[in-house]
């Protein structure tokens, strides 16, 4: 029991509003098993971040010096991390954009050429070579491919446009990447349908017979190895061929330039029936 000879300890007087503020506090804090459960006192200082210190403006004009703080950790949570939707619609948002800016880029182009500028930045013939480095090429193929491949959108008219897309670029890379294709096509720009034209034959009686003495050859062919001699000697013939349509293109020589298709299209029956060969498998080439 306290001795009357001893003064009393002065009394803080706490307003309403503190006693609401310490109810609630208690209260919410009895519920979060993360949040350590202090008693408030006027003059503890909880460290610096981990509190917000709400003063009562009713304590300050009856001279109340209360101090009321809470804990910021358990009542703050940290911001959230994207989700998988929000990534995801992110991902398509950017595939759906770079896909608009190939169907501009596509719209835009007047020939395959137009659709790979870093590997054919002249255009075709006569401005750019016939010759194309195919490695190039077909980098940029592949670059424009992951831009416009129909699995990175999902299902609907984007997915149809991502498939169109991805059609134009395989037929324009499959063409400039084949010789005889290439040289097709810049014919067909300039008006000429060597790639269907029945009426187109070799003239050249020796040409001619070249060409059935090579099919006899093959069919005849008891193994690959047999096959090794008519494979150089055609694969020359192509490239001789590729040099004299570099040249008539070169030229503007379009006469010149459909003969040679003609005569490229038997070098390239005879490569693919060389590849195929089968022994006993008679031999058919195409004009």
């Amino acid at each position: 029991m306290r001795s009357s000879l001893l003064p009393r300890r002065p009394l803080w007087r706490v307003c309403d509003a503190c006693k609401q503020h310490q109810h609630n506090y208690a209260t919410s804090t009895s519920f979060s098993r993360a949040a350590t459960l202090t008693t408030v006192a006027p003059s503890r200082i909880l460290p610096p971040g981990q509190s917000t210190e709400l003063i009562s403006a009713t304590c300050r004009t009856q001279g109340c010096k209360s101090i009321i703080r809470h804990m910021s950790s358990s009542t703050v949570s940290p911001a959230s991390a994207p989700t998988d939707e929000k990534a995801q619609a992110q991902t398509l948002a950017e595939a759906e954009k770079e896909l608009e800016e190939l169907e501009e880029k596509e719209k835009k182009a007047k020939t395959h050429y137009d659709l790979f500028p870093q590997t054919l930045p002249q255009g075709p013939p006569p401005r750019g070579p016939f010759a194309i480095d195919t490695r190039a090429l077909r980098r940029e193929f592949l670059t424009l491919q992951a831009t416009a491949h129909p699995d990175l959108v999902p299902p609907g008219p984007e997915k149809r446009r991502a498939e169109a897309a991805s059609a134009r670029i395989n037929e324009a890379y499959r063409t400039l990447a084949h010789p005889l294709l290439r040289a097709q096509f810049l014919l067909s720009l300039r008006g000429i349908d060597a790639a269907n034209d029945e009426t187109a034959r070799v003239e050249d009686p020796s040409l001619l017979m070249l060409v059935l003495e090579t099919r006899e050859a093959i069919e005849e062919a008891g193994s690959e190895e047999e096959l090794e001699p008519l494979r150089e000697e055609n694969e020359e013939r192509i490239r001789r061929s590729e040099d004299v349509l570099a040249k008539a293109f070169e030229e503007g020589d379009e006469v010149g330039a459909r003969r040679e298709v003609t005569r490229l299209r038997y070098w390239v029956n005879i490569r693919e029936s060389i590849q195929n060969w089968e022994r006993g498998k008679p031999i058919v080439l195409e004009h």
